[in-house]
């Protein structure tokens, strides 16, 4: 399997950024790690292996980036406000120098789409709602939502912008997005075992928001066996990954 480590200055981040890149062609596939996660994180449980037919085979090309959490989300002590700033920092890191980025090396010309597991599906989620014009879709698979959750339940106009179960819940019926987002591939996914409380919590508020803003999205809840652990993600993403390709049409 093919497999390249760039290193990047972010302007928007000021310091040093990192991808692991796997795979020579195909529909490039966004990965986000899990909280506090880098680059390496899905290697480190066997996830690029998990597809690897799917890589080998240059039906995807795999982007696993770094995460600026331990700053943001995970910094519980932190300033509220600068702790949220730190995350609208990171998500214009991705829309504007990790996606042109990824043009860049993939050769498809295919819009991305865009994933991730526990909290890495939470950023995944931001970036592709937010901006529906540059992905062709997004895999939730056992995130948290709602943002204020992180920050002890404190929400500023930065924070609310990155926390999905708030402003899709307060998007106009009409909005543009909503169209865009119906032509897209959406899937959320959550089990219901262990440490998946959360997940089922705003996967469902996901649900229900689809339903009455008219979102077409795949909102998938697993049984009471399925925990928020790697070796259900890696059967969860292997599931999906048919209907995200348009495989099943």
């Amino acid at each position: 399997m093919k497999r390249e480590y760039i290193a990047h200055y972010s302007q928007c981040l000021e310091r040093e950024m990192h991808l692991l890149v796997y795979g020579h062609d195909g529909v490039p596939l966004l990965a986000f790690p899990c909280q506090d996660g880098m680059c390496n994180n899905w290697e480190s449980f066997d996830m690029p292996e998990a597809l690897g037919d799917y890589i080998e085979a240059g039906r995807i090309q795999l982007f696993c980036v770094d995460t600026v959490d331990r700053e943001s989300w995970s910094d519980i002590g932190g300033d509220k406000g600068h702790r949220a700033w730190v995350q609208e920092q990171y998500y214009h890191y991705i829309v504007d120098e990790v996606v042109p980025l990824i043009h860049q090396i993939n050769h498809t010309g295919l819009l991305p789409l865009t994933t991730g597991f526990s909290l890495g599906a939470t950023h995944a989620a931001i970036v592709f709602f937010r901006r529906p014009d540059l992905f062709a879709g997004v895999a939730g698979l056992s995130g948290c939502y709602d943002a204020p959750h992180f920050w002890d339940n404190w929400c500023n106009d930065t924070l609310y912008d990155n926390s999905p179960v708030h402003f899709l819940a307060n998007m106009p019926e009409n909005h543009p997005y909503i169209n865009l987002y119906n032509q897209r591939r959406i899937v959320f996914c959550v089990g219901q075992g262990r440490w998946e409380n959360e997940g089922r919590r705003t996967t469902g508020q996901l649900a229900e928001i689809f339903t009455k803003k008219g979102i077409r999205g795949w909102v998938d809840f697993w049984g009471y066996d399925v925990d928020h652990d790697w070796p259900w993600w890696k059967k969860q993403i292997r599931y999906f990954l048919p209907y995200l390709l348009d495989e099943d049409q």
